[in-house]
């Protein structure tokens, strides 16, 4: 058996693909208890330097919650850098085979770094706060409907509004009971209230779908979320910046958020007030006072005291 190397792991329905770089090995497994054991000892007896899987609508879940704590160096990537590294030096074919090898070869070129795993408790918090978005979505396209509507199709388009809103209640419901049971939430509850424009989902948001924050800069956030000025200077074009990429959703709480911020606190409404003067559009000033929302996010949790506003300002 050949020395360790980096490892790209395809997670299938049916089995698990494998892939080792630069030895070029390659081999599978069912995608079972059984299959995942295997995986387990075969690599715990090598000691591999890396071992990458892709976010695949979670059916990764199972194979990483049994390899992490087995003292594997694991890590969950997006699938974009993956797939780009295979569209660079590879065939454009797709199978499980190809991709356990693309994710080896981007394991060997980008060396992620593991992270550690979420608590017990946070996926099945994350998995309620993600069936509440498309519910939400769906509330005021049902509300339009309903508005332009009478008679009998108002009455049928009346049963799907009360359903959601039932619905709604009951899961927000059931989020708070769970997180009021967490006594890593209960621990900022002198926190919350006091952050300007930190209502209760753009909390949960933050907490829940921000886990890398900790270790952080503020532009390093301000990326992830997605509202990192981008600059796109190529030949005589200069000084346009955009943003792209990062988590849409937190990004669309979050703004809800900064608007209330560029209201009550000085050093968001200055600025905001300075961009609109000098003749930005409203959302665009909205987004880049994002990231000093973001900023004083991170700071009240690090410190985990209440807001003073001459405290951040200083």
């Amino acid at each position: 058996m050949e020395g360790p190397g980096c490892v790209g792991i395809d997670v299938a329905t049916a089995q698990v693909d494998v892939a080792v770089r630069p030895a070029g090995e390659r081999w599978a497994v069912p995608n079972d208890a059984g299959g995942v054991v295997t995986l387990v000892e075969r690599w715990q007896a090598r000691h591999p330097t890396l071992l990458v899987l892709e976010a695949t609508g979670g059916l990764e879940r199972a194979a990483t919650a049994v390899l992490a704590p087995a003292s594997l160096p694991v890590v969950v990537v997006n699938p974009r850098p993956a797939r780009d590294v295979a569209r660079a030096t590879g065939p454009w074919a797709t199978t499980e085979a190809w991709d356990a090898r693309a994710l080896a070869h981007c394991a060997d070129v980008l060396r992620p770094t593991p992270r550690p795993l979420p608590d017990t408790q946070t996926p099945e918090l994350r998995a309620l706060f993600g069936r509440r978005q498309p519910w939400v979505g769906m509330r005021p396209a049902e509300q339009n409907r309903l508005a332009g509507t009478s008679g009998r199709r108002q009455t049928d388009l009346a049963a799907p509004m009360a359903w959601l809103n039932e619905r709604l209640a009951t899961l927000d419901d059931d989020s708070e009971t769970r997180l009021r049971a967490s006594p890593r939430w209960r621990a900022n509850d002198d926190v919350w209230p006091s952050a300007p424009g930190l209502g209760p989902v753009c909390a949960r948001t933050w907490v829940l779908e921000l886990p890398e924050r900790g270790p952080r800069n503020r532009q390093q956030i301000a990326a992830l979320v997605g509202v990192a000025p981008r600059n796109g200077d190529s030949g005589t074009r200069r000084g346009r910046r955009t943003i792209w990429g990062g988590r849409a959703h937190v990004r669309t709480v979050l703004y809800r958020g900064t608007l209330g911020a560029t209201r009550d606190t000085p050093r968001s409404k200055a600025f905001d007030e300075r961009l609109l003067a000098a003749g930005q559009v409203k959302k665009v000033a909205l987004t880049a006072c994002m990231p000093t929302f973001l900023t004083i996010l991170k700071a009240l949790l690090k410190h985990r005291t209440p807001w003073q506003a001459q405290a951040v300002q200083g």
